[in-house]
């Protein structure tokens, strides 16, 4: 089937491929659960992945349902957590909700009400009888929620397990149950709880839904996955320039499997590529220009990413300073140098423009700055460069 060896380069496992083959043949248009808990949203390409397979399914028709866990949501997932969570407020989940679904408008259709839906999960919550939640938590026995691994690893470590979090997996599974999803696509961590989703499907006598789990693979660099707090990753909103940018720094180790997973380049020329570069045929920034290419004109066309080609190349092979650098104003004759850079720089937090100065990232005119507390004398133009690809123009206007 066509749909199955598109998405297969992106699929790490199905349960099972055979009922989502018979799904396929019935020629029924299939309800596609996609849940989020209404966290902060933060998307990067990792995430993406299993946007791009329910987007395939989309295309040929079938539905995905964005569900907003703003029941869920106060209880805390803990998946992928060594402590609990907090529980957020409403006016949050609200708003990390509309903020999530901008963020997959990258990538999923979600203007079309044939092929996407939003609910959310305290419709049917917020209107449960207690007696009624007492009797799916009495179906699930107590060695089967600890024979998770992360609660496993949390009692070896003697760390506490709250009785919310036992129940996380119930609540995310019944949600299957009221959707009548046909099919989940999920990352690995999340293969339990949607297999409590086929369990609980199976007691109410529903077909069991799909669950398809996507590749992960390491962020930037480092042994991780894609990480907000370790800093290896390029996120859904950064700017065609910082994503361009982002994956020229990718470790040379991991460029084929970034190519596979984050890409729709043709298989057959990544295997090309592949090869060069095991022969030392073929320059590893030469590759990461391609795939920065083919990423950048995924999420943004073809013309802006030929455009972040150039710039790159001019910029970091010719050391040229970009004409359209950002324009920054100072009113004062002379700053601080992380002030400056905090001045240029104001999505940056403090200890972290500090850290990029000490470490010789800034420059200013032409000159190295290494000392935060340097004080530089603010030029009528100058140029500022912090970290590897923020470049601006200093005005003063005093």
């Amino acid at each position: 089937m066509k749909i199955i060896d598109d998405i297969s380069r992106y699929i790490d496992e199905v349960v099972s491929l055979e009922e989502l083959k018979s799904a396929l043949e019935s020629g029924k248009k299939l309800t596609i659960k996609y849940g989020v808990d209404c966290t902060a949203p933060f998307l990067h390409l990792g995430h993406a992945v299993n946007l791009w397979v329910m987007r395939r399914f989309q295309e040929d028709g079938h539905k995905v349902v964005f569900l907003i866990g703003n029941f869920t949501s106060k209880i805390g997932d803990p998946t992928g957590r060594s402590t609990t969570r907090k529980m957020l407020s409403d006016e949050e989940i609200d708003a990390f909700a509309n903020e999530f679904i901008k963020q997959v408008g990258a990538v999923l259709i979600t203007d079309d009400p044939n092929v996407f839906e939003i609910r959310r999960n305290a419709e049917w919550y917020e209107k449960m009888p207690l007696a009624e939640f007492i009797g799916l938590c009495a179906s699930v026995t107590h060695s089967k929620m600890i024979s998770r691994d992360m609660f496993k690893k949390r009692i070896e470590e003697g760390s506490e397990i709250s009785m919310n979090e036992l129940l996380y997996p119930i609540l995310q599974g019944y949600d299957s149950v009221m959707l009548d999803s046909d099919l989940t696509v999920v990352g690995t961590d999340q293969l339990f709880n949607e297999m409590m989703g086929r369990f609980f499907q199976e007691k109410f006598g529903r077909a069991k839904q799909i669950v398809m789990t996507t590749k992960i693979t390491k962020g930037l660099w480092g042994e991780d996955k894609q990480s907000k707090s370790i800093g290896n990753f390029v996120a859904l909103t950064d700017s065609p320039r910082d994503k361009f940018g982002k994956i020229m720094s990718l470790a040379d180790d991991r460029i084929i499997d970034w190519m596979e997973v984050y890409t729709d380049i043709d298989i057959a020329r990544i295997e090309e590529i592949n090869t060069k570069l095991r022969l030392y045929n073929l320059n590893p920034r030469d590759a990461k220009l391609e795939l920065a290419h083919a990423i950048v004109q995924r999420y943004h066309g073809e013309e802006t990413a030929n455009i972040e080609r150039q710039f790159f190349i001019d910029t970091f092979s010719t050391k040229t300073f970009p004409a359209d650098a950002p324009i920054v104003k100072i009113d004062e004759e002379a700053l601080s140098s992380v002030d400056l850079a905090v001045a240029a720089c104001p999505d940056m937090s403090r200890s972290q423009l500090r850290r990029v100065v000490e470490q010789g990232g800034m420059t200013y005119n032409g000159e190295r700055i290494v000392d935060p507390k340097a004080i530089i004398k603010i030029l009528e133009v100058a140029e500022l460069k912090v970290g590897k690809r923020k470049f601006f123009k200093v005005i003063r206007t005093t």
